[in-house]
């Protein structure tokens, strides 16, 4: 409550003073001439207090839509004797029992005034306060910087993992009224907003925090490990890590310095888990196969020097879309406007299970949580994805207001926290197509790039159709269709943090692919400062030749 109070004394009143006690107050300036009658004065006494606002409150929006004023009815005299305005405009004013409510308008964003006068039960005397307040329901500015990583080499070293024991600084910028903490520490802001603050290296994700003073808070995180390092990888499914010529193929481009990580699958297009995972719905659907034992294939191939990215097969998953139908959970699986199962044309029915449904997401983040807990220096999902085909034919039950695109993306940002005690990158994999039409199959790049640390493009020359940016013939044009397709990733992801790790073909379906057209494609990746890459061939069956020795990023 504003009031500004002065002590009231005789002498300020010649022979004409009230018959008032000694101790009562007036505000500043309060002394009026009351009528037009010789010696006819008045004064301003302290008047009954405003309940619910007080003087230079700020107000976010749940308090501003829920806040409330009352006077005391006996201090305030009665109701017939209070006067109230806010901003300038009579408030109504309402018994409610020993109070007096004065009736609030909505609230609109700014500064706002409220007066209350009225007549004392003193002789001649009578009271005016004034409340100044405002209402704030603008969450603070807050922006991040790239975080500086301190005592870390140019170069990621030839396995792919950065340096450990370094320090990262945390730099931004905040609304200059605005508190911000750094993982729960409040941190020092300067007049401009700028803050700083350093983690330790091995922190995954950092959490910023800016609170106004009205309570409006922004959120926002960022990782502490800073950019991928690069990554050299070839694809084999779990099945294929059993064959101890494939496995030993590959692990021999490892210890030879070509590669430094294998993809290996944790649940592949079949939708089988390859190890025996513990998570109790794969266990359920008969999902978890145990192909591999996962903690002792990621030791052998942390032991030959290489990183693992373990490979999630998340919506294209048929082993839980039959179990789902069968067992009635429909709302799991892509249906067609009439509930029936949504045919994904080349992938057949009860292929595609809904990315919308929580049980369905939540699948696939126990087993990404799983794998990063066994060992897995990354998570990659694929078929991260609606299906192909017009949305008019399909639906998704969940799904609400929001885009397939905003869904895929909240997924992908769940799995980011899911993760968020784990050091595990995490990659999604993407059609080449989705740079520029995200809407075909929901995948909306510069959106997955806030919310992952790789965006893993296919750019598979034989997959593009002639005449893709300017190619007649993509799959015979290596270089031409994988250097102009990475182009445009590489402008979604221009600001962040995000790398563009790119699929790449080593296997022929159509012209002949040999060591000179990977070689094509490595050198069109390279060429858009893409120095890492993932191999796909099905049969896991690479052309070391195409491949060099691996030197520092």
């Amino acid at each position: 409550m504003f009031s500004r109070k002065i002590p009231y004394s005789a002498s300020s009143y010649g022979s004409h003073r009230p018959a008032v006690p000694r101790a009562l107050t007036v505000s500043a300036g309060a002394l009026a001439l009351a009528g037009a009658g010789v010696g006819a004065w008045a004064f301003f006494t302290s008047g009954p207090g405003v309940q619910g606002l007080t003087d230079g409150a700020v107000l976010d929006a749940r308090k501003a839509a829920h806040v409330s004023a009352y006077l005391d009815a006996a201090a305030a005299g009665g109701k017939d004797k209070v006067r109230a305005t806010l901003d300038g405009a009579v408030l109504p004013v309402r018994a409610e029992g020993s109070r007096l409510k004065l009736s609030l308008p909505p609230l609109a964003e700014g500064r706002h005034t409220l007066v209350v006068e009225g007549d004392s039960s003193l002789p001649f005397a009578s009271y005016r306060e004034v409340v100044g307040f405002s209402v704030d329901t603008t969450a603070p500015a807050l922006t991040l910087a790239d975080p500086e990583i301190k005592n870390v080499a140019a170069a990621a070293n030839t396995t792919g993992k950065a340096p450990t024991g370094a320090k990262v600084t945390i730099t931004g910028k905040a609304s200059t009224d605005a508190k911000v903490s750094v993982d729960g520490k409040e941190v020092s802001v300067d007049e401009a907003g700028a803050f700083k603050a350093t983690v330790p290296r091995g922190t995954p994700l950092v959490t910023v925090t800016a609170v106004d003073r009205a309570g409006n808070t922004t959120t926002k995180t960022v990782s502490a490990r800073g950019r991928r390092p690069m990554i050299r990888a070839a694809h084999i499914t779990a099945i294929g890590w059993g064959d101890n010529t494939l496995r030993g193929n590959i692990l021999a481009l490892v210890r030879s310095g070509k590669l430094n990580a294998v993809e290996l699958d944790i649940k592949d297009e079949d939708g089988e888990v390859g190890y025996a995972s513990q998570v109790p719905l794969a266990r359920q659907i008969g999902a978890a196969k145990g192909y591999y034992d996962a903690r002792k294939a990621v030791a052998e191939i942390h032991a030959a020097g290489a990183q693992v990215i373990g490979r999630i097969v998340a919506f294209r998953d048929p082993v839980l879309a039959s179990a789902s139908w069968k067992s009635g959970k429909r709302n799991q699986i892509v249906q067609t406007p009439d509930g029936q199962p949504y045919n994904g044309g080349h992938y057949g029915k009860l292929s595609f299970t809904n990315f919308a449904d929580p049980a369905v997401r939540k699948y696939n983040q126990d087993l990404a949580v799983e794998a990063a807990g066994l060992g897995f220096d990354d998570i990659l999902y694929d078929y991260v994805r609606r299906p192909d085909g017009p949305l008019s034919k399909m639906r998704f039950p969940g799904i609400g207001s929001a885009t397939p695109e905003q869904s895929i993306t909240s997924f992908v940002a769940d799995t980011r926290t899911a993760l968020r005690s784990q050091p595990t990158y995490l990659g999604v994999s993407v059609f080449g197509i989705a740079a520029t039409r995200p809407t075909e199959i929901a995948q909306d790049i510069g959106a997955l790039a806030k919310v992952s640390d790789y965006i893993a493009p296919m750019v598979y020359p034989s997959h593009w159709g002639p005449g893709e940016y300017g190619v007649s013939n993509p799959d015979t044009a290596p270089y031409a269709i994988v250097q102009r397709s990475l182009k445009d990733f590489a402008r979604h992801v221009k600001g962040t943090q995000t790398e563009v790790i790119p699929w790449l073909q080593d296997f022929s379906m159509g012209s002949h692919y040999g060591p000179a057209q990977v070689a094509d494609q490595i050198k069109a990746a390279a060429d858009n400062k893409m120095n890492s890459f993932i191999l796909w061939n099905a049969g896991a069956r690479y052309q070391g030749a195409a491949l060099q020795q691996i030197t520092a990023r």
